[in-house]
């Protein structure tokens, strides 16, 4: 059976909903599934119940954006990272909590960088967004509000030939910083929920990954022995964005450090990756599943 943890669905940036998630993971054969949405645990509940009713094993799943810096690299500069929590209780109020921050947060930030797009449109003498326009983009978001949304709705408007020319023409200038989140505060908001806290796809090229700081292997690997360790409790090593020599990679070095490893397609359903990774069995035992039995 195959196994896949890391999906989104549309309760963030993922295109489809979690019944045809389901529906698809159930034809392709994936034995072991999690739902990892940005920044959002609410479908989780819903998740759990659709596994159960398609025979599937479910593990509840989370990918969270942080900030990180290191005093070697881009001389101190922060860079965003991902990071993965599994097994988690999905009632933890400080959980929960921070979540609707973030959410919030989004919001608000969503407001300040559509104020900076219509100054670059004033710029163009083109009428600018209205509190009617965020509304209608917010209309369209069923989970995580991001800047794809806003992208989308600017190809729906017009204003540019697709999401590309979007993020190259103004999202990339009119970015507003994302509400700061330490590796710290979330490894002690996830263990102290229960779960696990694995680094999430760490040499994925075009993904926020430790490239951004540096694209050797070995480097990576020194910056997650000497700042990373006490926080985290595995790495991601399969990644649909990982070639062969990154996942052997990092599964020698998991197994050295004595981390547990995962791996998923990171499936936005475009295209549809779901399942298409080759995940070793061995990493659904860690787990506490078999799926050889």
């Amino acid at each position: 059976m195959k196994i896949d943890l890391h999906i989104h669905s549309n309760h963030s940036d993922g295109r489809m909903p979690l019944e045809s998630i389901f529906e698809e993971a159930h034809q392709r054969g994936i034995g072991l599934i999690s739902i990892t949405d940005h920044d959002a645990i609410d479908a989780q509940e819903a998740a759990m119940h659709l596994a159960h009713g398609y025979g599937i094993a479910y593990i509840c799943g989370l990918e969270l954006n942080i900030t990180f810096s290191h005093p070697d690299f881009k001389k101190g500069k922060r860079v965003s990272l991902d990071i993965l929590a599994y097994q988690f209780n999905i009632r933890d109020r400080p959980l929960i909590k921070k979540l609707g921050d973030l959410k919030a947060y989004r919001e608000k930030r969503a407001e300040r960088i559509l104020e900076k797009i219509n100054d670059e449109l004033f710029k163009e003498n083109r009428p600018p967004f209205t509190h009617k326009d965020l509304e209608a983009i917010q209309e369209e978001v069923d989970g995580t509000f991001g800047r794809p949304h806003i992208a989308a709705y600017m190809v729906k408007q017009g204003l540019v030939a697709d999401k590309q020319e979007a993020f190259d023409r103004y999202l990339v200038k009119c970015n507003v910083p994302k509400m700061p989140v330490s590796l710290p505060e979330a490894s002690e908001l996830i263990r102290k929920a229960g779960g696990k806290l694995l680094l999430a796809h760490p040499n994925h090229p075009r993904g926020t990954s430790l490239i951004s700081l540096t694209a050797s292997l070995e480097e990576q690997q020194r910056i997650i022995e000497k700042a990373m360790l006490p926080y985290i409790d595995g790495v991601e090593c399969w990644h649909s964005a990982h070639d062969a020599e990154t996942a052997a990679f990092y599964a020698d070095f998991a197994e050295k450090r004595g981390l547990m490893v995962s791996g998923g397609s990171d499936c936005h359903q475009s295209p549809l990756l779901m399942g298409t990774v080759d995940v070793p069995p061995m990493v659904a035992k860690q787990f506490g599943f078999n799926l050889e039995a």
